[in-house]
């Protein structure tokens, strides 16, 4: 049977880029002319020149309405900055939601902190300085620290996400999350998730419900673990299995109706304490609408992993910048045939 003449030939992503820059050069002088800044090839690239204006922020915000989306246009140049005059492809679709590559694939460490201190580390307590450090060293080597919710629509398949992304999340509602680590990411402009268990919220080294409301308000994602923070696997001494059932359905219900309440913000993700689970705690978080949860693996995250055991790695007090550096796994060299 003869070929229809409008059956399109697979090219691979290279040439097809490379066409798409050829095309950008041989329009370049008629642009010039003609005082035009942008040529739109269809309703999935617009080729444009860079201004001295310009930044990926800016460029970000007129084309894919959304400044903070600049990544998407260096990732898919393979550049790092830019110089007036020169050709961009806007790509107006996200060109790599798995993060798969030829050479392997994608990964998402989750950062998982506990206590912060002012001076003197703990194995959960890390000081104020490290803290810092460990933010620092995030924001100077081109990492992009991102919402839980942009880490579910890249596991769910729905959303791309920038190359070096990570995940920063805390633990039980320490008051020194209020006093320390607050202001540290509010300087770097980083989100972060807490999962506290609401019966230590008001306690004497806790947060208080007003603390939370006030981070909430300013960006940061309140989440649940637990309300006694119960490990939820193992049934308690003399505790019946209907006991175990009930203080299970109470564990997991209850707090989510009450952050959902204070807060006024949807409750739909649940970190395990001691990140312990199994298929009837998954079963119930399933029941009452939970979304994703959350364990200590110490493994980073491919879009393919089971989102109701998503890997978290714990940061203890007294590691140094090279063990923080361990726990930053973005991809996974992998040959994929």
């Amino acid at each position: 049977m003869q070929q229809s003449s409008n059956t399109r030939k697979p090219i691979s992503g290279i040439v097809f880029l490379l066409s798409l820059l050829l095309l950008a050069a041989c329009i370049t002088s008629a642009r010039s002319h003609q005082n035009i800044s942008e040529i739109r090839l269809n309703n999935d690239f617009i080729i444009v020149t860079a201004t001295v204006k310009d930044t990926f922020s800016s460029l970000a915000a007129e084309y894919l309405n959304d400044p903070s989306k600049g990544w998407l246009i260096a990732e898919f140049n393979h550049i790092k900055s830019l110089t007036p005059g020169q050709e961009l492809i806007i790509p107006l679709f996200s060109f790599n939601k798995g993060g798969l590559k030829s050479e392997g694939y994608q990964t998402v460490p989750v950062l998982s902190y506990y206590r912060l201190s002012k001076n003197k580390p703990s194995k959960t307590a890390i000081t104020q300085d490290d803290f810092k450090a460990q933010m620092k060293y995030l924001k100077d080597n081109g990492y992009h620290v991102i919402t839980l919710d942009q880490l579910l629509g890249f596991l769910d398949y729905q959303e791309q996400i920038p190359e070096k992304s990570v995940v920063i999340t805390f633990d039980d509602g320490w008051i020194s999350i209020y006093d320390i680590a607050f202001p540290i990411l509010k300087e770097y402009g980083f989100p972060a998730t807490i999962f506290i268990y609401t019966d230590f919220v008001g306690g004497g080294k806790a947060m208080s419900w007003k603390h939370i409301k006030e981070l909430s308000e300013a960006g940061f994602d309140i989440q649940c673990q637990t309300k006694t923070h119960r490990n939820l696997t193992v049934l308690k001494n003399k505790e019946s299995f209907k006991q175990y059932f009930n203080s299970l359905e109470m564990e997991i219900s209850y707090p989510k109706k009450l952050i959902e309440k204070k807060l006024n913000k949807e409750c739909n993700c649940l970190a395990y304490p001691y990140g312990e689970t199994n298929n009837l705690v998954i079963a119930m978080l399933k029941k009452h609408g939970y979304r994703a949860a959350f364990t200590v693996d110490n493994q980073s995250n491919p879009f393919f992993i089971d989102k109701y055991k998503i890997s978290r790695s714990a940061i203890y007090g007294k590691y140094d910048i090279e063990k923080f550096k361990n726990k930053l796994s973005v991809f996974q060299h992998m040959e994929l045939k």
